[in-house]
């Protein structure tokens, strides 16, 4: 039995087909594989704070967050959007549990070195034991990232992130899903998927612009995870029926992010 995280942005979440949700079942039920959905919920937060008329500014891809918007963002990522992805997947005929990574301190958190991003987290420990307990009992877990410090502060954890963090723990499999077909670069006027990507050129790739905005933190973590030894780091398209069934199965689905070393051997 093998682990894989499958981490869904907020604005890819709101319009997933019924498919996505049923191939996931049909994942853990192989028995080969053990799925966890890491979400985020950025669309419904910016909603939310706009209509409280509640000012939210971004660095690099990630939420500058006080008091105020902690709250917003704990009210939506572990609330609206965790329940709203339990209940898909028990339509889809699935048996699932939503999380926050502040129950039993699933996401140990401190942090970031980034003073100005305010309450934003990093994962410095994951409580695996929380997460095998949700899998023992037949569930699929479905983990809202939001952080707990060793002092009870919570901190807003970007999605990405929170899903390296889990996948590193378990020594799972990473993927993010996505409403493109992986990374995409422009040649000639025309845009095409990059099947493979290193570390270097992931590095090329934000310093000429090429990945900006919310891919950075993205492409980021799957470098992290892959340093810190998850087996395999992938983005693909949650939109194509069977897309994540035929990834797992090793067919040329997405992109797919390696180290520098992994290309040459």
């Amino acid at each position: 039995m093998k682990y894989i995280v499958i981490k869904c942005g907020g604005s890819v979440l709101e319009n997933l087909p019924k498919s996505f949700y049923k191939d996931v079942i049909a994942l853990q039920q192989t028995g080969e594989w053990t799925p966890i959905i890491v979400h985020g919920g950025g669309p419904l937060i910016n909603k939310l704070l706009k209509s409280l008329n509640v000012e939210t500014t971004f660095v690099n891809g990630l939420r500058v967050t006080n008091n105020e918007v902690l709250d917003i963002v704990e009210m939506v990522l572990s609330g609206t959007v965790n329940k709203q992805v339990v209940r898909n997947i028990i339509e889809a005929g699935g048996s699932s549990f939503g999380v926050s990574g502040v129950d039993g301190s699933l996401l140990k958190a401190i942090p970031t070195s980034n003073e100005s991003l305010g309450f934003v987290g990093e994962v410095v420990e994951v409580n695996t034991s929380v997460i095998e307990s949700i899998v023992n009992q037949g569930h699929i877990p479905i983990i809202s990232p939001v952080g707990i410090g060793a002092d009870g502060q919570r901190y807003n954890i970007n999605g990405d992130v929170a899903a390296s963090a889990v996948a590193k723990a378990l020594g799972a499999n990473l993927c993010f899903i996505s409403d493109i077909p992986g990374i995409l670069v422009e040649k000639s006027g025309e845009k095409s998927k990059l099947d493979i990507v290193t570390k270097s050129t992931v590095e090329e790739l934000i310093e000429n612009k090429t990945i900006y905005g919310g891919m950075i933190p993205k492409v980021k973590a799957a470098i992290d995870g892959l340093v810190h030894k998850i087996p395999e780091v992938g983005i693909i398209d949650g939109f194509t029926k069977n897309s994540l069934i035929d990834y797992v199965n090793g067919k040329n689905i997405g992109t797919k992010i390696v180290l520098d070393e992994e290309l040459v051997k």
